[in-house]
């Protein structure tokens, strides 16, 4: 693509309308439309026409957005928005002042739009089961506390049970005159824990039948199938990190730095990446150094962390201990290696 000549833009998009800003190799301003954002406006816009340099931001629609307009023969940039500053800072935000920066800055210096690379649609579409599962366990969660909640308001409460068995168990403990109420409540969580086991099948299913290295993760006590599925799928390539400990940065798990002079305040974690994952993540971080947690140089060390005290640290401590998990499990998935908990290179790894 000959840069000389080329034509620069950046989308602002938007889940009705979306807003096209064009300048080229110049910086001088060409063209400024606003489509509806379908895929039938894309290809009447930019299909069979001279390959272009295109910036839009990560979204809803950025995924099949991007796909089309690669597929029309352009360059496309997609960019995150929590590090494009004059996007995400500028104090008179708007579609156009977003998709002018995004051109510019797509002319000027690409690098700081911090390009993103979208799953492929497999990754996506497994990923999909896995966000299902989790959207019916808080939904049921709720459903639970719910029906707790109104049973509680008529001074009775109702017998201690796992949420997979709350139905069925509390069914004839109701309160009298309240069964109308309730049974379509628990109606609707018995319907939401089947959905969910069945949901739990095809999450093993796909680990052993087409992500086999989720077995080696698997192999650390408090990593099940769900978090070493979800981890596989979001981080799609290991080889895109040219060291492990980079994964732990790019699911948001370091500190923020505020270094100005000889202050250097260590802060809270960026919180940058995929939230699902790094929820997940502490999870593991928090029945690993939990009373049913096995004994592991991993465990050792987030212990030792907490026993400091202080606010919060336990919290903090489980933090960190995800942090070092995320690392340990792209070394599993790099080495394909089976995991001893005291092994010395992985005390190593893990000490670091």
């Amino acid at each position: 693509m000959n840069k000389d000549n080329i034509n620069y833009v950046g989308i602002d998009i938007g889940d009705k309308t979306s807003l096209i800003r064009v300048i080229n190799s110049e910086g001088e301003f060409l063209k400024e439309i606003r489509i509806p954002t379908t895929r039938s406006a894309l290809e009447q816009e930019f299909a069979k026409k001279t390959p272009m340099s295109i910036a839009l931001e990560v979204g809803g629609h950025s995924r099949w957005m991007s796909q089309d307009l690669v597929n029309y023969g352009h360059d496309v940039t997609v960019a995150n928005p929590s590090k494009v500053r004059l996007v995400y800072k500028n104090p008179r935000k708007s579609d156009r002042v977003d998709a002018k920066y995004l051109a510019k800055l797509l002319r000027f210096e690409p690098g700081l739009l911090e390009p993103i690379k979208h799953r492929g649609n497999e990754s996506q579409k497994h990923l999909a089961i896995i966000r299902s599962r989790d959207s019916l366990v808080r939904a049921r969660t709720g459903l639970v506390n719910r029906t707790r909640g109104i049973v509680k308001s008529f001074g009775e409460r109702l017998p201690s049970s796992t949420t997979e068995a709350f139905a069925r168990k509390v069914k004839d403990h109701l309160p009298k005159g309240l069964a109308p109420a309730l049974n379509p409540l628990l109606e609707s969580i018995q319907i939401m824990t089947d959905e969910i086991k069945n949901f739990e099948k095809e999450i093993e299913r796909l680990c052993k039948e087409e992500y086999p290295e989720t077995l080696k993760m698997r192999q650390i006590k408090g990593v099940g199938p769900i978090t070493a599925l979800a981890y596989v799928l979001t981080l799609e390539d290991p080889r895109r990190f040219h060291k492990s400990r980079e994964v732990g940065a790019y699911l948001g798990m370091i500190p923020k730095r505020n270094q100005s002079g000889e202050v250097d305040p260590e802060g809270h974690i960026t919180k940058t990446g995929d939230k699902f994952l790094r929820r997940m993540l502490i999870g593991c971080a928090h029945y690993i150094l939990g009373p049913f947690g096995s004994e592991s140089n991993l465990r050792k060390w987030g212990l030792r962390l907490a026993e400091r005290g202080g606010k919060g640290a336990k919290h903090k401590a489980a933090v960190a201990v995800a942090r070092k998990l995320a690392v340990l499990l792209h070394k599993l998935w790099i080495s394909n290696d089976d995991y001893h908990p005291f092994y010395p290179k992985l005390k190593e790894t893990v000490a670091q």
